[in-house]
């Protein structure tokens, strides 16, 4: 009787060449769109002292969200749960040898225990991108471009997704009109990200948990349904006129209910989502001015933002916006004639290398029909042929594998007239 198959631990996921390929085609984009802007590419550790997110990440992600254990040392150690604590961290080691403002993103797997769903696992893969060191709304307003220059560039428009935006200081300002003490601040600010994942009773039944009047929830409610409330905030009227200047406003569109969860946010937040609201946010971010501070480095302003490949993967589907991917990234197939000419075989693939191209070889002899089909399979273009009549002739056979027509060219030289055949 067969074993029976291992499966993966649960909320993890298995990266075959075709799912492979459109991460790394993300992971393209993202760099794209990180070095437009002039941000420079870093990483930090996947294990952290879970200290360092319990100094601001928020009770939910250090209590409930986070792999956490024991080292041998019987310290508390954690699976990375996100980055920007890694990176206030990181800046602070060497604040004094880094030049401001820093310009930083990154790309790699995250860990956080919670119940896997359509668009969140356990294991995901994000992009982070940061700016520390400058305070200033016009700055909120490059992070959320590079945002907007990302979906231009994997074909998602502004009437397919936007990027939600909100300020926590003008929040802050309208919960003290509604004499909202400042030591319930923090509970009101997740009744209000939680707005949305909630029922309408439960959401109203949540505010009387933690507090509030009937008055007050009245007055939150007119809040969040303000839609021009941005311009009473000097914040966010530069950073829509910047956002305007850095061509990037048409994505933009100012909504009350942005207030992201995580503690550490002290200014502009900022959310894309699909137009449609099918899916849960696709990035995230904000200002976040305290934490370098937080983590025993000299304080210091930052903001920035992370998006997982989930959510955005998902609505590129949607939106039919996945381009066609090849995983064979070699588009040359050499054959082995028999078993006299394996190593002839392997000799003009090495050629071929060194010619600058990318080369498969057969890996036995077996019939030339045999190989041409597994050639196709694996998504070559062309199929090279070196027999005895080759070799004598001082040729190779070229064999094109979309038309099947078979040509001769000259061993002697064989790059220019590959790179001439294959429109490279």
């Amino acid at each position: 009787m067969a074993k029976k198959i291992i499966p993966p631990v649960k909320g993890t996921r298995d990266f075959y060449p075709e799912k492979m390929a459109v991460r790394t085609w993300l992971y393209r984009q993202m760099r794209a769109a990180s070095e437009s802007f002039g941000y420079q590419e870093y990483d930090g550790p996947f294990l952290e002292p879970i200290a360092l997110y319990a100094a601001k990440s928020g009770e939910e992600l250090v209590k409930e969200q986070a792999f956490v254990f024991p080292d041998r040392g019987g310290d508390l150690i954690t699976l990375r749960p996100e980055l920007t604590p890694t990176l206030a961290r990181m800046v602070a080691q060497k604040q004094g040898q880094l030049i401001f403002p820093l310009r930083w993103w990154s790309f790699g797997p995250f860990w956080r225990y919670e119940r896997p769903q359509k668009g969140r696992a356990r294991e995901f893969f994000q992009w982070n991108i940061d700016m520390i060191g400058v305070n200033s709304p016009e700055a909120d307003a490059e992070l959320a471009a590079v945002g907007a220059e990302f979906f231009r560039r994997v074909g998602l428009g502004p009437d397919e997704v936007h990027i939600l935006v909100n300020n926590r200081r003008l929040m802050d300002a309208r919960l003290d009109a509604l004499d909202i003490p400042t030591a319930q601040r923090k509970a009101v600010f997740r009744l209000i990200d939680r707005r949305e994942k909630m029922s309408a009773s439960a959401w109203e039944a949540y505010a009387g948990e933690i507090g509030l009047s009937p008055a007050q929830l009245s007055g939150l409610k007119a809040l969040l349904a303000d839609e021009d409330l941005w311009q009473q905030s000097e914040e966010l009227v530069r950073f829509f006129a910047a956002a305007e200047a850095l061509g990037a406003r048409e994505y933009l569109r100012y909504a009350p209910y942005i207030i992201r969860g995580l503690d550490y946010y002290t200014g502009t937040v900022f959310e894309a989502r699909d137009r449609d609201g099918e899916f849960r946010a696709i990035l995230g971010g904000g200002r976040y001015d305290n934490l370098v501070g937080d983590v025993g480095g000299n304080p210091l302003p930052g903001v920035g933002f992370a998006m997982g490949d989930m959510v955005v993967t998902l609505v590129l589907e949607k939106y039919g916006r996945l381009p066609q991917l090849s995983t064979q990234p070699a588009p040359i197939l050499v054959t082995v004639f028999d078993a006299d000419h394996l190593l002839e075989a392997y000799r003009l693939a090495a050629e071929v290398r060194r010619a600058g191209f990318n080369v498969v070889t057969y890996p036995e002899p077996a019939k030339l029909g045999k190989q041409f089909k597994y050639a196709d399979r694996i998504g070559a273009k062309v199929a090279l042929v070196l027999g005895p009549d080759e070799l004598a002739a001082g040729k190779v056979a070229l064999k094109n594998l979309a038309t099947r027509e078979q040509t001769l060219i000259d061993h002697t030289n064989l790059g220019p007239q590959l790179r001439q055949y294959l429109n490279l």
